[in-house]
């Protein structure tokens, strides 16, 4: 994203940001720019998942919005494909074993506890009234498991 700033006299009258846009490539030319722009981790297929410790969810390299180059020469960017995630290859780790048990359970735990909401109940006088007590969702636990492994990467 590139910071659009408009001056006049020294006082900024019009700030933006342009969004870049995604760049449509062959697979090939995907695999192939995933390859050179991840400099920490390797791509063998477009079908290397990847955890985002940013947003909590798996990622393929067929999902990974790459962006950038305009007109064609100028530099291009990877970034997670997860709606108003903004991580890029350094927030990315292999989905070991244990990654994806703790996820699972984190889902499981989330399942049960929708099961066990009780629905809204409306009193005698039309005013809705919550009755089941707040917990947390599936996303700030991931966020939370997530922050202990970027500390490690």
């Amino acid at each position: 994203m590139l910071p659009i700033v408009v001056r006049v006299d020294g006082n900024v009258v019009f700030e933006a940001v342009a969004l870049s846009t995604a760049v449509q490539l062959s697979d090939d030319e995907k695999l192939e720019a995933l390859r050179r722009l991840d400099q920490f981790r390797q791509w063998h297929s477009l079908d290397d998942k990847r955890y985002c410790l940013v947003c909590g969810n798996l990622i393929t390299g067929r999902q990974i919005r790459v962006a950038g180059g305009t007109r064609g020469n100028g530099p291009l960017r990877l970034s997670c494909p997860t709606e108003r995630c903004n991580s890029i290859p350094m927030d990315w780790v292999l989905p070991t074993a244990e990654i994806l048990a703790k996820v699972e359970r984190l889902a499981a735990k989330e399942r049960k506890a929708s099961a066990l909401k009780r629905p809204a109940v409306t009193s005698g006088n039309g005013k809705t009234v919550r009755n089941e007590k707040p917990h947390h969702d599936v996303m700030s636990r991931l966020l939370k498991f997530a922050f202990a492994f970027k500390r490690y990467s």
